[in-house]
């Protein structure tokens, strides 16, 4: 999997990610949605990768991902930031996934 990073989003997530001691995770969340299928997606700043985590690609910033959540994206994404809305948007070139993707910088997500 592989995710293209627009400017805007660089720019909002740099202060988490440039002093190298957080890695982002895009999250599949099933918590509480009642079928895994109804998950939703979000973003994390952990300290390090879990058990079943996988490195996807990305320019500037690689991110983990749980592999068996995989089937749920495309190969290619495209993550963009919304200032105005403070607010993350996830699609790709044939869907939204997300125009207020949740974002948890590290130490506030809970699992």
């Amino acid at each position: 999997m592989r995710i293209t990073f627009k400017t805007a989003a660089v720019e909002a997530l740099k202060p988490y990610l440039e002093d190298g001691k957080g890695i982002l995770k895009l999250v599949y969340d099933t918590e509480g949605c009642g079928c895994v299928v109804n998950g939703v997606s979000a973003l994390h700043i952990v300290g390090q990768a879990s058990p079943g985590d996988v490195i996807g690609e990305g320019d500037p910033f690689p991110f983990l991902y749980e592999e068996r959540y995989e089937v749920f994206f495309e190969p290619e994404l495209k993550l963009d930031y919304n200032p105005a809305r403070q607010a993350f948007i996830l699609a790709s070139d044939s869907q939204i996934y997300s125009h207020d993707l949740r974002f948890f910088p590290q130490g506030t997500a809970t699992f």
